[in-house]
């Protein structure tokens, strides 16, 4: 376990704020720059990154991209990928975090979201709640789909912190 996160609790039991405590400490210790790709958090993400102070250190920029256009303008997400599967996709996804690095030059890693935070928008392929997530670390991208239960600000809050998390876990991977 790296030495920024606290020995007493586990990684799942960090808040966000410790979870960002990690992933300044993993991503200083390897040189790397974070950028970020968000649709259905709004910039909530990057928030939490830059609440850190001294964050300009290892977090490049964001990306708010909540509309289709401006996934397509911003990240280059093929317009036609959008309209095949939905902004909610694993392919949308994992295009916003792939077009975020570069779209970003300095940076080697990125996370997307783009999910039906609610309390509308939902289907039932894609209920509310369902998010994609979109990490590139040093050229591999994964990406994982997730339902959680809540309202809006349950689900972008729950987003947040599961995105954090897996990130720090794949650098402790690394």
């Amino acid at each position: 376990m790296d030495s920024s996160l606290s020995p007493t609790i586990a990684l799942a039991d960090q808040d966000t704020a410790g979870l960002v405590v990690a992933l300044a400490g993993l991503l200083q210790k390897k040189g790397w720059m974070l950028a970020t790709a968000e649709s259905c958090t709004g910039g909530l993400i990057g928030a939490a990154c830059t609440d850190l102070a001294g964050s300009s250190a290892w977090y490049e920029r964001g990306f708010i991209t909540y509309s289709n256009e401006a996934k397509t303008a911003l990240l280059g997400v093929d317009a036609g990928v959008i309209a095949a599967n939905g902004a909610v996709s694993e392919p949308v996804a994992r295009a916003m975090a792939t077009g975020a690095i570069a779209h970003s030059p300095p940076s080697r890693v990125a996370l997307a979201v783009t999910g039906v935070a609610g309390p509308t928008g939902g289907t039932p392929d894609k209920p509310v709640g369902t998010v994609w997530f979109g990490w590139s670390v040093d050229g591999d991208v994964r990406t994982e789909r997730r339902r959680f239960d809540g309202d809006r600000a349950t689900v972008r809050a729950a987003t947040v912190h599961h995105a954090l998390q897996t990130l720090v876990e794949l650098l402790l991977a690394r």
